[in-house]
C-alpha cells in the first residue's frame, strides 16, 4: 500500500516541503499549490517524527493511503459553530444582554467534553437568554458572523464532485437557515428558539439537536445517499461532534479541542476549511 503525505499551511511552504520530504522518505513530491504539496510514497513509520516537526512549523498534515478523487465521496457533514463560522451563536447573543461570560463558560466546558449532557447544558445557557430582543438574532449575523477561511471553496468544491453538504447544528435554526441560502447547502438542520412577543422566552422548541441527533442526521443522508462511511467526511470542533465524525472515515478537528483532536482521523489547525480538498485526487 502507498501511503501519500499532504501538507499545507496558511503560508507558502517553500522550504519546509523539502524537510518533510527527508524526513518521511518519499519518493516524489507534487506541488498543488503554493500553500500545499502532496508527497508520494511515504515512509509510514515516520508519522509520530512528521506529527512533531508539522506543529514546530505550523503545518497541517494528512497521511492518507487510498488517494481517490473526491467524486468517489458522497457526504459532508459539518458542524456549525467554530466550525463552519467564527462564533458560537448563543454566547454573541448572550453578549447583546451582558450575559457572554455565563454563557460561554458553559459553551466552553460543553465543548472541551467536561459536561457530558449537551442538552441539558444547552437549555441552560438559553434560559439565560430569556428577555434578550429577537433582533439580536440578526445584529450577531450581520455584525459578527463570518464564514471561517475556505467556507465557500469547500462547499462548492464538495457538490461540484457530487457531495451532498450537510450542516448539523448544536446552534440555532435562524442562522443555519440562511447559512444555507447563502452557500446553498444541501441539509441543514438545528434548534428552534421560542419567540414570544419579540423577545426570546428562553426555551427551545421540540427535540434538541445533541451529538447523537447530529450522528442521526448523518447516518439517514448516507443512506438516503447510498453512501458508506469510507464515502462521508465529518468536520467539528466540539466533543458533541464525536458521534456523527465517528460514523465517517473522514473525521476532521477543524481548529478543535484536545478531546476532538485525539479522536478525529486528520485535524486542520493553520489552514482553511478547503484543504479537505487536496486530500484526495
Amino acid at each position: 500500500m502507498t501511503t501519500h503525505l499532504i501538507l499545507q499551511t496558511s503560508s507558502i511552504l517553500g522550504t519546509l516541503i523539502e524537510h518533510a520530504a527527508a524526513i518521511s522518505s518519499a519518493n516524489g513530491i507534487h506541488h498543488i499549490n503554493s500553500c500545499a504539496a502532496r508527497l508520494i510514497d511515504v515512509d509510514p513509520a515516520c508519522r509520530e517524527e512528521i506529527v512533531q516537526w508539522a506543529a514546530a512549523n505550523r503545518v497541517d498534515t494528512a497521511f492518507i493511503n487510498d488517494y481517490k478523487p473526491l467524486a468517489d465521496m458522497k457526504v459532508l457533514a459539518m458542524d456549525m459553530d467554530s466550525t463552519l463560522i467564527n462564533i458560537e451563536c448563543i454566547d454573541e447573543i448572550a453578549d447583546m444582554a451582558g450575559r457572554k461570560q455565563q454563557v460561554s463558560a458553559i459553551t466552553e466546558a460543553a465543548m472541551r467534553g467536561e459536561i457530558k449532557d449537551f442538552s441539558e447544558s444547552l437549555r441552560r445557557r438559553v434560559a439565560l437568554l430569556e428577555g434578550v430582543p429577537a433582533s439580536a438574532l440578526e445584529k450577531v449575523y450581520e455584525e459578527r458572523l463570518r464564514l471561517n477561511p475556505g467556507a465557500e471553496k469547500l462547499v462548492q468544491g464538495a457538490q461540484a464532485a457530487g457531495l451532498k453538504v450537510l450542516l448539523v447544528s448544536g446552534g440555532f435554526t435562524f442562522f443555519t437557515q440562511r447559512l444555507q441560502e447563502r452557500l446553498g447547502l444541501d441539509e441543514t438542520h438545528a434548534n428552534t428558539l421560542e419567540i414570544e412577543n419579540g423577545v426570546l422566552t428562553g426555551r427551545v422548541l421540540g427535540d434538541i439537536v445533541d451529538g447523537q441527533a447530529k450522528a442521526n442526521y448523518l447516518q439517514a443522508l448516507a443512506q438516503k445517499e447510498n453512501a458508506t462511511p469510507e464515502q462521508c467526511i465529518a468536520m467539528g470542533d466540539g466533543a458533541n461532534d464525536l458521534i456523527m465524525m465517528g460514523h465517517a472515515a473522514y473525521s476532521v478537528a477543524y481548529r478543535a479541542k484536545p478531546v476532538v483532536q485525539e479522536q478525529a482521523a486528520y485535524s486542520i489547525n493553520y489552514s482553511g476549511l478547503d484543504a479537505v480538498l487536496n486530500w484526495f485526487s
